[in-house]
């Protein structure tokens, strides 16, 4: 039987969330984060709030989105987990509501098997503030992870997922073992396991 291993990306795999970051040039980073806290606990819809903050980076240059992109600041034991559970026979997959300029680089350099995320419009190289993509909405990894499950042949039993946020909570829905990594209490209360020390390697921990 194949084995999936789903991890979150923002606050999970890499320490932060990649659009507060973004909004860091722009100097609107407070206002951007006040809407992000939200929409992790759970008090705002994700498609309304994700729309909502995109539309805030609004002519931010797509190469500055880049640079900051390639240099976001990975988890500690983000790739020691990666290479154990590789080790242990695990497809490991990135589910994102935040983009694929920040998920693309960051899985290539952790050996991450495939990412999924969400991609930021621009016309000649400057953000229009429009976004689209496979993690939109609130049920967008329940519905993605039933699909990877199929395709490998991995069933819940043999399914882990890791998360911090409102908007893992789909993914939780479908998997028997269930990680709540720093997460707000909207997610603990799914979990099977709270890690609340910043070290993926504990992960390695709870799987034996």
């Amino acid at each position: 039987m194949s084995k999936l291993a789903v991890f979150d990306f923002d606050s999970t795999l890499m320490d932060g969330e990649t659009i507060d970051f973004l909004a860091a040039p722009l100097g609107i980073e407070e206002q951007v984060a006040a809407i992000t806290e939200r929409a992790m606990a759970g008090e705002l819809d994700f498609f309304k709030s994700l729309v909502a903050r995109v539309a805030l980076l609004e002519g931010l240059e797509k190469s500055r989105v880049d640079e900051i992109c390639n240099d976001l600041p990975m988890m500690p034991g983000a790739a020691e987990v990666v290479r154990g559970l590789k080790e242990k026979g695990y497809t490991v997959v990135c589910f994102s509501g935040g983009f694929r300029n920040a998920t693309k680089p960051a899985c290539e350099r952790l050996g991450i098997d495939a990412d999924f995320s969400n991609f930021l419009h621009d016309e000649n190289g400057i953000l229009t503030g429009r976004v689209g993509g496979e993690m939109m909405y609130s049920e967008a990894k329940g519905d993605m992870i039933v699909r990877m499950q199929k395709l490998l042949g991995a069933g819940r039993a043999d399914t882990l997922v890791v998360g911090d946020g409102a908007n893992d909570l789909s993914m939780f829905a479908h998997a028997d073992t269930r990680v709540a990594f720093c997460a707000k209490p909207v997610l603990k209360e799914a979990a099977t396991h709270c890690v609340d020390a910043k070290d993926l390697k504990e992960i390695l921990k709870i799987i034996g």
